[in-house]
């Protein structure tokens, strides 16, 4: 008897077969593109192979720095013999990362040991953000005294009254989400830092919430530069009132090819802090470093104001110039920490005046 049926029964099996495997490939690249998403994971890179262990480095992890209502971990390195007076450096991880990652990629401990100044790192938790990202684009955790910022803020005091730094000569510098954090940390407590790095960052005020998180990580949304610059004067006004404030130096990093935070992010940290210097966008210099474009602008007093290096080639990371074996470990090359052919670490503590100690004859 011929089946009623077009196809037959094997037939319709082997088509079953094949809806089958394509319905998994569908749902198995649906997974890794919400895994790799610019907000759950800012850089496509992968993390690294179980066999690259991160050594322990030098870092130390301090509790009981305060109420800390951002629920966050510090760690700190302080070098041998610290100087009375000691510069502090607050470092903020990127997204998949922790502070040691970053500490073993960056070699701001190394840094530290060989010029004589203090390390703060400040390190998400899982409990925050499934993916250890800084929640900057929460209101709750960058407004001034509450959450994430306060418990930052907590630690440099920490770190101030336990070592006995600077208070003149505090600084910020982070990656991706780090960035961004930094951006807020630098709006939210102007007074603290005397500068800042942000690499692969985003402006202050991008974003209050995931779904325009995702968005300004895309492209920067559309604002004049002094609108740019409200938003930090509106974060801190009592600091802001009657233009007296100190304003950080920024110093701004971003790669060309970054497929995660857009370049248009960069831009948009131009403007507001030119604006809240007070500087004439057309007014840099520009000059070449290492091959790739360094734009200046200094204040009156012929200081730096802002710089932005444009790291043409470069994706989403922090940009590193690895030493040669035979000098001590820093700039470690691995997820998220890129070799670039420059040093943002080294520059940023050249520009800060960072250098090495002068040994007395």
């Amino acid at each position: 008897m011929r089946s009623p049926f077009k196809f037959s029964f094997s037939s319709m099996l082997r088509q079953q077969r094949r809806l089958e495997k394509t319905v998994l490939k569908a749902v198995k690249a649906s997974r890794k593109a919400i895994a790799l998403s610019p907000f759950s994971a800012p850089a496509p890179l992968k993390p690294a192979a179980k066999s690259q262990k991160v050594p322990a480095g030098r870092l130390e992890e301090v509790t009981g720095f305060g109420s800390n209502p951002g629920r966050l971990h510090m760690l700190r390195y302080v070098p041998p013999h610290l100087p009375r007076k000691a510069p502090l450096v607050v470092v903020l991880h990127g997204c998949r990362q922790n502070a040691r990652d970053y500490d073993h990629g960056s070699g701001w401990s190394t840094l530290a040991r060989e010029r004589g100044f203090a390390v703060l790192y400040a390190e998400q938790t899982r409990s925050n953000n499934p993916n250890y990202c800084f929640n900057w684009f929460r209101p709750s955790n960058v407004t001034r005294d509450r959450g994430e910022v306060m418990s930052i803020r907590q630690m440099i005091e920490r770190m101030v009254n336990a070592h006995g730094i600077d208070r003149n000569r505090i600084y910020i510098t982070g990656l991706s989400a780090g960035g961004a954090m930094t951006a807020a940390m630098l709006a939210a407590y102007p007074e603290l830092f005397a500068g800042g790095g942000i690499i692969a960052g985003l402006p202050y005020g991008a974003a209050r919430d995931v779904h325009r998180a995702l968005a300004a990580m895309k492209k920067a949304p559309e604002r004049s530069a002094s609108e740019w610059g409200d938003l930090v004067r509106a974060a801190s006004p009592h600091r802001f009132a009657g233009g007296r404030a100190r304003i950080p130096s920024v110093s701004i990093w971003h790669g060309t090819h970054d497929q995660t935070v857009a370049l248009s992010n960069a831009e948009a940290l131009l403007q507001q802090w030119l604006d809240l210097h007070g500087l004439d966008p057309s007014g840099s210099t520009q000059s070449t470093v290492d091959g790739h474009l360094r734009r200046e602008w200094k204040d009156r007093t012929g200081k730096t104001a802002v710089e932005f290096y444009r790291i043409e080639g470069m994706g989403h990371g922090t940009p590193l110039k690895p030493r040669p074996a035979s000098r001590g470990r820093a700039d470690t090359p691995g997820p998220f920490m890129l070799d670039a052919g420059i040093s943002s670490t080294t520059r940023l503590a050249d520009s800060w005046g960072l250098k090495k100690p002068v040994l007395a004859r």
